[in-house]
Formats: C-alpha cells, structure tokens, sequence
C-alpha cells in the first residue's frame, strides 16, 4: 500500500502529512502575465519542497531561506484577488503578497507570483 502524496502547491514538492489532503493543490505559482506554471514550463518548480508546520505552508528550496505562509487567511481584501485561466476554467485567486513573489521569482529566475485558491472557488478541474 503506498503513502499518500499531497501536493499544497501544484507542480511543487510532495509531502504525506495527513492534514496535507485538505490544502492539497490549494496553492500555484503563475508567471507575470498571468500563465499557471507547470513542470513542462519550469522544471526547478519540483525543486520546492513543502511541509505545514504551526498554521504555516512551510517552502524550502536549494540556495533559500525558508518562506512561511499562513495557511488559513480570511480573504477579505478584493484587491489581490484576481482571476486566471487552467485550461479551459478561469479560477479565482488571491496573491500571497510581494515577499512570496520575490522568493519564487528569485528561485526559479523568472518574475512570478505565488496564488491560492480562493476558499470559495468551487472544484478546480487542473489540466493533465
């Protein structure tokens, strides 16, 4: 029987921390103008390993400190929401903020931004 895989954000590391399963791809690093970042487009985004810890989406990756994000924030301010296509289904999102965007644009040396779900988005179908 194998371990369970949760992937908090999609295309990054793999953790099998059972509270994992309810943030399983609840997060996505996008590029600067808007385009979901899969393995294929940025092969160094499997180089991100994640962990929860306290409350916290825990990030590390080779050449960083580590970067802790709130896992559960009330999304209240509509101006880091925003709206982006995966596939063929546009998807609500809110932006961690400049700290996250600078960490990951820094490891993966492109201008990006790290989105979570909105809570409120219905099921999120990701492309194959």
């Amino acid at each position: 029987m194998s371990t369970p895989a949760f992937q908090p954000i999609a295309e990054c590391g793999v953790t099998a921390q059972s509270q994992a399963q309810d943030y399983h791809k609840r997060w996505l690093i996008s590029n600067d103008a808007g385009t979901w970042l899969n393995r294929a487009l940025c092969p160094r985004l499997a180089e991100i390993s994640v962990e929860l810890r306290l409350g916290y989406l825990v990030m590390k990756a080779p050449g960083m400190l580590r970067l802790d994000i709130p896992l559960d924030v009330i999304e209240d301010d509509d101006s880091v929401r925003y709206q982006i296509r995966l596939g063929e289904q546009t998807v609500d999102v809110v932006d961690e903020g400049e700290l996250a965007a600078a960490w990951v644009s820094n490891f993966l040396q492109i201008p990006c931004r790290l989105l979570k779900v909105h809570p409120e988005m219905e099921a999120v179908h990701w492309p194959a």
